[in-house]
């Protein structure tokens, strides 16, 4: 971590008091580590929405898997996009439901262009797509987790 500034912030009363709550629920030890945190995650938000900013992402879904062909088109959609997915995790939940978890690595645009022919694939009952910057987290260093 570089050098440290102090700064000053207003906040009302009753928001801070939500917001401590929140943190010691979550096992922040201060309020620093906290505003740390959400300060870096709107610095991604803000870099991801670039289309052709380099990103790394997780598209998680859940589908039936005796929906008819579902598998199949999951998987051929990752072929077709091959140059970006790195890798896929695929469980079990009960006899019928699936859980997989595609990891993607590429520009925002086409990252999102995949997750949005996966999550709406017909039969796919929960998808949703997270995204990260490795440039912006990679020069922000997590010291606690």
């Amino acid at each position: 971590m570089g050098n440290l500034s102090r700064i000053g912030v207003s906040i009302d009363s009753e928001l801070l008091h939500r917001f401590d709550s929140f943190i010691a629920d979550q096992g922040y030890e201060n309020r620093s580590e906290a505003f740390r945190d959400l300060i870096r995650d709107r610095l991604v938000g803000s870099v991801v929405i670039a289309p052709t900013a380099l990103v790394v992402g997780t598209v998680t879904l859940i589908y039936n898997h005796h929906t008819r062909l579902l598998p199949e088109k999951l998987t051929d959609l990752q072929h077709e996009s091959h140059a970006i997915v790195i890798s896929t995790l695929h469980a079990h939940l009960d006899h019928e439901n699936c859980l997989e978890v595609v990891l993607l690595r590429g520009k925002s645009k086409d990252v999102q262009k995949l997750a949005d022919r996966l999550i709406s694939t017909k039969g796919v009952q929960h998808g949703r797509l997270v995204m990260s910057s490795p440039e912006t987290v990679s020069h922000h260093p997590h010291p606690h987790r």
